[in-house]
């Protein structure tokens, strides 16, 4: 009997062996994604569950399911939702279309190797080191009206002081000026690592068959580098439609006195932990993460009709 048990739990052992050893990278991989789903699921599922509630004022107070009444109150608010709609949809395209258009001048700059150059490149990544909550203090201060630095080298030149990040006209609008100068070194970065993986026979093809310098950037370098381009599309546009750090840090509550700069992410938290609006807030966020994902899904259709 004990030589029987033992030939069982030999096998039993080889079987698991080898079944670990033609699915070893859903062994390995297997609780890294399953601890990914469920640091994702339960804050979303939580969320979804409550914005179906009428959940507000305190986490303890008793609350009952309003189904879809948030979700209505919120598309149908004209005043401040869809204002913040809006906010960041301007965000987020203004601050993209400038910093891949300067990350790619960067990037065409340090792509050729020349003395210096790691200087520079150190130089250029130094935005990326600090906070965005401390880069939104430091603005706050350049910009400040009455002893910004900013306002201080415009009188220099003979320009009157600008009221920047105190006008509603213009804050949002400065903000975008500071999310592109902290934001464009990591695109940079990104397509300096497209162009530095490229052949250089399409190049010298191009140069040998006359074309100039712009013509072999728009006809064989832009091409090569569309999925290196559409790649920091996704990373840094995601990343732009949640931004909060900065807009909170220098605008404070409700993204201004005149909710200038407030935007989905500033106008849900001021739901949340200004007015306890718990459930309402939820749904915002839900419609937020739908927005998101209805951005990605255009973005990978563009691109998968484009490499068609």
């Amino acid at each position: 009997m004990t030589a029987l048990h033992t030939a069982d739990s030999v096998g039993l052992g080889e079987r698991l062996s080898r079944w670990a050893d033609r699915h070893r990278k859903w062994v390995f991989a297997g609780p890294a994604i399953g601890f990914t789903v469920l640091l994702l699921a339960v804050p979303l599922g939580w969320t979804l569950f409550l914005s179906v509630t009428d959940s507000k004022r305190s986490v303890r107070r008793a609350f009952d399911f309003n189904g879809i009444e948030n979700y209505l109150g919120a598309l149908t608010d004209f005043e401040r939702f869809w204002p913040s709609v809006g906010r960041t949809a301007y965000f987020t395209v203004a601050a993209l279309v400038f910093e891949l258009i300067f990350g790619m001048i960067i990037a065409l700059l340090l792509w050729k190797p020349f003395r210096g150059q790691g200087f520079i490149r150190t130089v250029v990544l130094l935005p990326l080191v600090a906070t965005p909550v401390a880069v939104g203090m430091m603005w706050r201060l350049l910009f400040e009206p009455n002893i910004g630095f900013v306002n201080e080298m415009l009188s220099w030149v003979g320009i009157p002081p600008q009221p920047w990040l105190a006008d509603p006209a213009t804050s949002l609008t400065t903000l975008v000026f500071v999310d592109i100068w902290q934001w464009t070194p990591m695109v940079a970065l990104i397509l300096l690592a497209g162009l530095t993986s490229l052949s250089d026979e399409p190049q010298e093809a191009a140069r040998v068959d006359g074309a100039n310098d712009w013509q072999r950037f728009w006809y064989v370098t832009v091409p090569l580098m569309r999925p290196v381009i559409v790649a920091a599309v996704l990373l840094r546009g995601i990343d732009a439609l949640k931004t909060f750090d900065i807009l909170y840090a220098t605008k404070g509550k409700g993204g201004g006195s005149s909710h200038d700069v407030e935007t989905l992410n500033v106008y849900a938290y001021g739901l949340s932990f200004d007015y306890n609006e718990y459930g309402l807030a939820s749904a915002v966020l839900i419609l937020f993460f739908l927005i998101i994902l209805a951005v990605i899904w255009v973005l990978q259709m563009q691109r998968k009709g484009r490499d068609s």
